[in-house]
Parts: structure tokens; sequence; C-alpha cells
């Protein structure tokens, strides 16, 4: 009986010592799982819903004033004065360069001089004329004499005005020595300085004058966008151009142009060579902020409705195909291949396939703390960006 006795203390025991081992390891993984879920980073994840997207289409733009003149002399001659300097603002009709002058001012005295002495042609033949007339009318010389009279009066009257047409051509010639300004606007590059020969030939202009009271520019569409632009048919592009509401003009530095453009011409034909049409954008330009020969990007907003929309840091890129990064209710994450429309404002993308409404994604962290697999603690954008925010603020002042 002592033997059984022993026997079951011992089967008593190696149970009891199972189950405390058993209840031993049962412990560690539900540790384990706690400290994984404590040491998962905190990620900022949204839940995705239909909304409405106001995104913009991007273009180059080439900036252009209203009216880019090229002045050239309309005579030949030296430059002996540049009367104004680049980038200044002139006024329709004032002076900017001044040519030699002294040839052309003794034109002007030759053909003054001509005027007088046919004027006093005229006034010879006049009196000749007129004598001439009363002889005739009392019989006492011929009608052939009489006649002689007449037509010298009308060819000396021909050449008085023959002389007085030089005289004009001379004092217009003369007056094109000052060369003057066509248009209000502002002046571009000077090549050319005093003592340069100066003729209408020649292959580079004195200068340019820029109208930027308003400004175009220009952008491409291509046969794609114009067939869009018009609902493949639809609509002619006057109806779309009038209907196409504002767009904004962002300039080289990033920054917004304050005043709206609107979209005045289409080219109707496409160009062989870039497949692509011009499109023209008005621009007002009131405190001459946009010069000619500026560049910028043009912003056509474009209206989408019930579409999902992402932010881009949401989102990776692999070998042409991009990845979104899905949350499961166990807070593991996901990637999910999916495809998005080309227009986007730099920010955000319209996703076409892949995601759909109730779904989570992490935006923040992908492809650093986010990848496939992984397991992280969701926390609200709001919540995300005030934690980063406190943990700068905190690291700013450990380092002062």
């Amino acid at each position: 009986m002592n033997k059984f006795n022993a026997l079951c203390s011992a089967k008593i025991a190696a149970a009891s010592a199972l189950i405390a081992l058993s209840s031993c390891s049962g412990g560690d993984n539900a540790n384990q799982q706690m400290m994984m879920q404590q040491a998962a980073p905190q990620i900022a994840t949204i839940t995705l819903d239909y909304t409405n997207s106001d995104l913009s289409s991007t273009y180059p733009a080439t900036i252009k004033g209203k009216t880019d003149v090229e002045i050239r002399p309309q005579v030949t001659g030296f430059i002996t004065n540049v009367l104004v300097d680049e980038g200044q603002h002139v006024v329709k009709g004032q002076p900017l360069f001044k040519l030699d002058n002294v040839q052309f001012q003794a034109a002007v005295d030759n053909a003054l001089a001509a005027v007088n002495v046919a004027r006093t042609a005229v006034e010879t033949a006049k009196l000749t004329a007129h004598n001439k007339k009363m002889l005739f009318e009392k019989n006492i010389i011929s009608e052939y004499e009489n006649q002689l009279a007449q037509n010298d009066l009308a060819m000396a009257q021909s050449q008085l005005a023959q002389a007085q047409s030089q005289l004009v051509n001379a004092q217009k010639n003369l007056s094109y020595t000052v060369v003057t300004a066509p248009s209000s606007g502002v002046i571009g590059t000077i090549p050319n300085r005093e003592g340069t020969l100066a003729s209408p030939s020649m292959a580079q202009a004195l200068t340019t004058v820029s109208d930027n009271g308003d400004v175009y520019a220009y952008i491409s569409l291509t046969e794609k966008d114009m067939l869009q632009l018009t609902e493949n048919g639809k609509y002619t592009l006057n109806e779309k151009i009038k209907k196409m509401p504002e767009v904004t003009l962002r300039l080289s530095d990033g920054s917004i142009y304050p005043e709206p453009g609107k979209v005045s011409t289409v080219s109707g034909i496409i160009d062989n060579n870039t497949g692509s049409a011009s499109v023209r954008v008005l621009f007002k330009n009131p405190n001459g902020l946009l010069r000619s020969g500026s560049t910028g990007q043009i912003l056509m907003p474009v209206r989408l409705d019930s579409v999902i929309v992402i932010p881009q840091k949401a989102t990776t890129e692999l070998q042409d195909i991009r990845y979104a990064y899905v949350v499961n209710d166990s807070n593991v994450v996901t990637s999910v291949p999916i495809t998005i429309s080309p227009i986007n404002d730099g920010k955000n993308f319209v996703v076409t396939s892949g995601l759909k409404p109730g779904q989570r994604i992490a935006v923040e962290g992908v492809g650093t703390k986010v990848r496939n697999g992984s397991v992280i603690q969701p926390v609200d954008p709001a919540q995300a960006a005030a934690a980063q925010q406190q943990a700068a603020q905190q690291q700013a002042a450990a380092g002062k």
C-alpha cells in the first residue's frame, strides 16, 4: 500500500510540474505578444471613404508679353545715344535711341532748297502764263504761244510737287534717326551701344519692348488632352473654352501668382513634330511682376466626384507599380497594388482601383517603419502630428 501511495504521489507531482510548466509557457507567449504590441511603432492611419476632389492638372508654361515688339531702325546710321536702360518702363512714342543725323539733316536742307527753287519757278511761270493769256485774248500772240506758257506753268507746278515730296521723304528719314517706342512696355536687353552701326537689315534687334500690362502664358495640350477637353468631340473648342474655369499660375519659385488666368485661345492645329496644340492663357499684370520670357506652371482645376483620395506619402512605387499599405483588424500591414489617376496636385492621388471605402491605410512611415507584414499601433493623424511636434520641441530643448 505504501508503494502504491508513493507511485500516486510521484504521478501527481509530475502532473503538477507539467501544468506549472505549461502555465509558465503560456504566460511567456502572452508577454511576448504584449511586448510586440508595445514595441510596434505608432503610425498615423486614415479610414477611406468616397469624397469629391478638386485637383489640378499641371502644365509647364512660357510667359510672353501681350505684345513683344523688336525695335529696329528704319534708316542706317551709327548709334550716338542710348536713351533708355534694360528693364525700364517706357510709354508709346518715347525716344529710345539716337542715330547720327548729319547726312539726313543735309538731305533735308537740300530738299528744302529744291522746294524753294521750284516754288520760284512756279511763280515765274504763273506771271508768264498770265501775260501770254492776256496777249492771246487781244489777238497779239498765237494760241500756240499761249499754250506753251500754260504748259510751262503746269511743268513748274509738277516739279514743285516733286520737290515737296522729296522734302517730306528727307524729313521722315531725319525723324527716323530718333528711334521711338511703338507701344508702352518694358525694355528688354540692349546688345548694341553707342558707336554701333545700326541698319534695318541688322540680324539682331536694337532691343525689344514688351507690353506687360497683360501677359500670355503658353502651354501645350496633347492630342489625348484635346479629346478629353472636347469630350471626344461632344463640344467644340470654343464652347469648352467659354465654360472652362479660371486657372492658376505657379511661379518658378513655387509661389502662386495672385491674379487668376483665363484660357483665351486653343490652337485648332496639332503640331506634327510635337503632337500637341498650343493654348494661350491671359493674365492681368498690374504690378509688372510677370516678365516676357519667364516660366511657370499652369494649374487647371479638375472636379472629380465620388472618388477615393489618399496622400501621396502613403504610397510607394516599385517597378512601375504603386502600393498602398492596408491595416487589418490585428494592426498588421499588407501592401496592396493600386492604380491612380494621372491628375494630381502634387500632394494627393486619386485612386482608381485597389482600395475601397472602410479600409484603413497607413499614411506615414511608408517604406521605413511600415512594410508588408509589419505590426503597428494605429493612431489618429492629428495625434501623430502632435506627438511629432512635442518630440521635436523636447529635442530642441535638450539641444539647448
